[in-house]
């Protein structure tokens, strides 16, 4: 118990990733990292914030979090170290240091294939998201999406509705759910599945935490599979992330008179597979695995930067700037900012600061 209160005491730092936890643990336990003074702390690495969320409020919300699992026997928190942690996560630039589990904890380690598109799909988007999840469980493949309105929720249902399993990874704690409509679906997801989230129970949805939990979808899944995807769509930044951690990507085409498709289109001119049904992705697969090639794509097919990531970059200075800030200098609504800013940290041009993000390196 005592091990586990102190993971909990770690991960409530924020930008104390699993990576940044590994090069940590080289020097020093475990148990002595979270009894260090703040000075200590900072002589390691930790930045002022991080000192002080760990030394005067890590263990309190360590006892929250222990509240919460003791709730039930269906809640978990699986650690970094943890033989239940999705082995493709820890290969992203940054990893969780810990997920919290509604559900069947033991099912993350199986091979998953993220599933994503936009929030307002067309009915022939909700039948195709519904349709291939189905048909990829009687493969054997688990569905893992963000159980957001429109495709996230279709591919769920889909993969429930063809008898295999199903993952979401929410952008809150798993104290509620998000959207309320979805709560039905949750509990059925927590019976054929699990809920997931790198966030304390009790933390409220906030725009930042979407994209951020768009990451953890990708990182975790072997593919990413774009149903319907706008050309400004945080689906277009999955895909993006899928390619940065060199996992295939397929995109399924639609009307070009449609704005839902637009997205696919553009990733399929950027070397995204075109797929029209399951077989083309299963052939894919195979056609590679018969011949001994990656599947991989090449430096020169992976999807570009987002299209405005260029414009919110020349927002960001060098003291830290809060993202309402960076909305409103960039004309941009602080979802959109807050895709655009997990894209380019991953690209190594911002960090994330007390107080909101700086610029690490010129464009």
């Amino acid at each position: 118990m005592d091990d586990l209160r102190n993971w909990l005491a770690l991960a409530s730092v924020h930008g104390l990733d699993g990576l940044k936890f590994q090069r940590l643990s080289e020097q020093i336990s475990l148990t002595d990292l979270v009894r260090l003074p703040m000075s200590t702390l900072r002589n390691i690495g930790l930045t002022a914030r991080q000192a002080e969320l760990l030394t005067v409020h890590g263990q309190r919300r360590a006892d929250l979090a222990l509240e919460w699992l003791a709730q039930s026997a269906s809640h978990h928190a699986v650690t970094f170290h943890d033989p239940r942690y999705p082995p493709l996560l820890k290969h992203i630039k940054h990893p969780p240091l810990l997920l919290f589990v509604k559900g069947q904890a033991e099912l993350l380690p199986r091979q998953q294939l993220a599933m994503v598109g936009t929030r307002q799909p067309t009915p022939t988007g909700r039948k195709v998201a519904q349709n291939f999840a189905a048909e990829l469980v009687q493969q054997g493949y688990m569905i893992t999406s963000g159980m957001a309105r429109g495709i996230d929720s279709e591919s769920h249902k889909g993969a429930l509705q063809g008898g295999g399993f199903t993952i979401a990874v929410l952008g809150h704690g798993l104290q509620q759910i998000y959207p309320a409509s979805n709560k039905a679906l949750a509990e059925q997801i927590v019976d054929s599945g699990a809920l997931i989230s790198e966030l304390f129970p009790d933390i409220q949805p906030r725009a930042e935490f979407f994209p951020q939990r768009n990451r953890i979808v990708v990182g975790m899944s072997s593919a990413t599979i774009v149903v319907e995807a706008a050309l400004k769509s945080g689906s277009l930044i999955s895909a993006n992330l899928a390619a940065e951690y060199s996992r295939d990507v397929f995109a399924v085409p639609g009307s070009v008179y449609s704005r839902q498709s637009a997205g696919c289109h553009w990733l399929i001119q950027q070397g995204a597979k075109l797929v029209t049904c399951v077989a083309d992705i299963l052939e894919e697969w195979q056609f590679f695995a018969q011949n001994g090639l990656s599947t991989l794509a090449s430096d020169e097919k992976k999807s570009a930067p987002d299209l405005f990531a260029q414009q919110l970059l020349a927002n960001v200075g060098d003291d830290a700037t809060a993202i309402d800030t960076i909305a409103k200098r960039s004309n941009m609504s602080v979802t959109d900012v807050s895709i655009t800013l997990l894209q380019l940290e991953i690209a190594g041009e911002v960090a994330a600061v007390p107080g909101g993000y700086i610029r690490v390196r010129s464009a």
